[in-house]
């Protein structure tokens, strides 16, 4: 690694390093964390963006959806990740229905992210719908990522995780919708779901980076969820997901050796008989 390069590493990212990444082609790495090891881990690897998603509620918490995820349950997993880092960018999910209801409930809401957990950023799903409110949230000084698409919070309205945009008039309302998020102030979107060619005819007239989740290579950048990325996730796995690990494997495994050594006394070291 050359010597600026490892300079540019070191220094915080901010909003206006990933418009500078956009502007000289270089892809930005994002990933999705809820703790404060993943935080470590992403970091040290060299990750630009961490989100902390309201995906937790189904990778961590359990979930069908995303919907059931508060705003102090996404409070408390960003605490955790922003104590882990020095160096990376933090984004955080405003939940269903806290900010949806009106422009002052999303910089409420946005305001108790950033001051009580020391995130960086906040993301909303949604495009003209919300346009009004990223304007207001990006006025009172909060950096805003939009995230259109297939956005989960909607998933009962799309009828599942479906892929979008799949004809000329949804196509034509996503762009529309990108449009209007960068036109209210949001300094990068997530392009979630989409077909390829709508994905890089959003990005080749965007102004901001774009963050691809399942929307093909043509994007500023990609962002993946790490449970999936390490192989956590045993089942149910999108199909644009490239596992890199199998840790969920490694882990039954590991639990498996465990579990015999200590039935079989051979741990902790000098254990010969079972107890009494």
């Amino acid at each position: 690694m050359r010597q600026d390069d490892a300079q540019t590493r070191r220094a915080p990212i901010r909003t206006t390093t990933l418009r500078t990444m956009q502007l000289e082609r270089k892809r930005i790495v994002a990933v999705s964390v809820y703790d404060a090891i993943f935080a470590r881990m992403a970091e040290e690897a060299g990750v630009d963006v961490l989100l902390v998603g309201d995906s937790l509620g189904m990778v961590v918490q359990g979930a069908a959806t995303t919907l059931g995820v508060t705003l102090d349950e996404m409070i408390y997993h960003a605490k955790a990740v922003v104590r882990a880092t020095s160096r990376v960018h933090v984004v955080v999910d405003l939940p269903f229905l806290t900010y949806q209801v009106s422009p002052e409930q999303a910089i409420e809401s946005a305001g108790r992210v950033l001051k009580e957990s020391g995130a960086h950023a906040i993301k909303m799903e949604g495009g003209r719908s919300i346009a009004a409110s990223i304007r207001r949230v990006v006025d009172a000084g909060i950096p805003v990522m939009g995230h259109v698409g297939l956005t989960p919070q909607h998933v009962h309205k799309f009828g599942g995780f479906r892929l979008q945009g799949r004809s000329l008039a949804e196509a034509d309302a996503i762009a529309e919708d990108a449009r209007q998020v960068e036109e209210a102030g949001a300094y990068a979107t997530v392009l979630e779901g989409l077909p390829a060619a709508l994905a890089a005819r959003i990005s080749e007239t965007s102004n901001i980076p774009t963050i691809g989740i399942g929307a093909g290579p043509h994007c500023s950048g990609q962002v993946l969820v790490s449970y999936d990325l390490l192989g956590l996730t045993p089942e149910g796995v999108p199909s644009f997901v490239r596992q890199y690990e199998s840790f969920y494997a490694r882990g039954v495994q590991a639990m498996q050796r465990f579990s015999a050594e200590t039935r079989e006394g051979q741990f902790p070291e000098g254990t010969s008989h079972p107890p009494p």
